[in-house]
């Protein structure tokens, strides 16, 4: 356990920093299964509606440094070609 306040002030901006990624990443990964489910399902209307939301995910979370940069631009490119099948 830390002694100092400095060192007590870190390890709680870390945790604070750690669930908003977690939640970050969460989202981001919730909306790529959602789209997969539908395409699979074959309700592409509705997938395709998901697209501009899964895009907005992906690059926060890329801005954010949780995932590189080449990272967010494959993702983005096996979500769209999933709802282009």
């Amino acid at each position: 356990m830390p002694i100092k306040e400095s060192a007590k002030k870190e390890l709680r901006k870390g945790l604070k920093r750690r669930s908003f990624n977690l939640r970050r990443q969460k989202t981001m990964k919730e909306m790529i299964k959602k789209i997969k489910k539908l395409v699979q399902a074959g309700q592409k209307d509705e997938a395709k509606k998901l697209v501009a939301l899964a895009y907005q995910a992906i690059d926060k979370a890329a801005k954010n440094g949780l995932i590189k940069r080449n990272n967010a631009a494959r993702k983005k490119s096996q979500v769209m070609r999933l709802t282009a099948k």
